[in-house]
């Protein structure tokens, strides 16, 4: 097969779908890969990397579209991207169609096997593609929510770990997850006092066994509004695979908190946890609503690019030999991968955001078949 890689476009995206090591995997394996010129620049891979790992080199992404018949991004493409993509062609990249009406129609309407990161299952019933990028997202959190507190950023001036005489500050964390895990132990690193709330008591068990000062709370109505008024970080780490986030804080809730206080939304990708939240920028990362600063950056991992490529290929590598191996014969044979199928063909495979938007959705079987 020939794989295509082309260069990210979404602002300050700066991961690649592919690293040279990766590429030389599949090279060893008698594939092509066709990498866009300066693919591997926010990585420091050059050109020169990839054509060692056995790789040619596009000029531009419109050849790498064109001449590719498996497509490995990061993100979801943009709609110059999309243009390019069509029937019989994979692609294989983080797609969020939940968040994205837009996005998930020119899909559909391109014909594009779209196979997506975050819906591909395991064994254990987790998210293996997911994961990587949700515990880097997590870790960030608490340095944005670090950063966003100073003064100059609009924050309350309060110092994450404190200081002698003065407390550490409050923080409050929706979603005993893979985000909420990690976002746990930079905070506790730092000296933070952490409440997790999560609707899972097993979930918060086990956080509670690997943290031993942190506060657990089983959500219930009311929980999360009697929280946030003492927070002064929410970090918002809750996923419904495939579907949009749900609202854990509405806008009325949002003007019970703290003035100067910080949410980190990380639930962002897939619409964001608070009524309040709008997708951000590393150039512009933050907002104020009601006194309280928001932190909703779409591609968190995209500022630590070397980290979470070397993360996410190292999960999504041998997913995608299988698909350079078997097309859509890996799809019917593995039923963890064709958890990932959302589109295919015209044909919408996504029950949740079929919900979502109101359109028909048929199986990946059904769709496959």
């Amino acid at each position: 097969m020939l794989v295509g890689v082309p260069k990210e476009t979404k602002i300050e995206e700066h991961r690649v779908g592919l690293a040279p090591g990766s590429v030389r995997a599949l090279t060893e394996r008698g594939h092509q890969v066709l990498v866009e010129t300066g693919a591997g620049a926010g990585i420091g891979a050059t050109d020169a990397d990839y054509v060692a790992a056995g790789a040619s080199i596009a000029a531009d992404a419109a050849a790498v579209f064109a001449a590719g018949e498996m497509i490995v991004k990061v993100k979801e493409p943009l709609a110059a991207e999309r243009a390019m993509l069509r029937r019989g062609q994979i692609l294989f990249t983080y797609l969020h169609l939940a968040a994205d009406p837009v996005l998930t129609r020119e899909l559909l309407d391109s014909g594009v096997t779209g196979v997506a990161y975050e819906t591909v299952t395991a064994p254990t019933r987790g998210l293996p593609l997911l994961a990587p990028m949700s515990a880097v997202a997590g870790r960030m959190a608490i340095q944005a929510a670090a950063h966003s507190l100073e003064s100059s950023h609009g924050g309350m001036g309060v110092l994450m770990g404190g200081a002698a005489g003065a407390p550490p500050a409050n923080v409050l964390v929706l979603g005993a997850g893979v985000v909420g895990s990690n976002a746990c132990d930079v905070a506790l690193g730092m000296g933070a006092r952490v409440t997790v709330v999560d609707r899972s008591e097993q979930a918060l068990d086990a956080l509670k066994a690997r943290f031993d000062h942190v506060t657990t709370v089983v959500s219930a109505p009311g929980v999360v509004e009697g929280l946030l008024p003492l927070a002064d970080v929410v970090v918002i780490g809750v996923l419904i695979p495939g579907a949009a986030a749900p609202h854990l804080i509405t806008a009325e809730t949002v003007k019970t908190m703290r003035k100067g206080s910080v949410i980190v939304d990380v639930a962002i990708d897939q619409g964001g946890g608070a009524e309040t939240s709008r997708p951000t920028t590393h150039t512009d990362p933050t907002y104020i609503v009601d006194g309280v600063v928001h932190y909703c950056v779409a591609n968190m991992p995209g500022a630590v690019p070397l980290t979470a490529t070397q993360a996410l290929n190292a999960a999504t590598l041998p997913f995608v030999l299988a698909l350079a191996d078997g097309g859509l014969d890996a799809l019917r044979a593995d039923p963890h991968l064709a958890a990932g199928l959302n589109v295919h063909a015209g044909k919408l495979t996504e029950p949740h955001v079929a919900a979502a938007f109101g359109l028909d959705s048929v199986t990946p079987e059904a769709a496959l078949s």
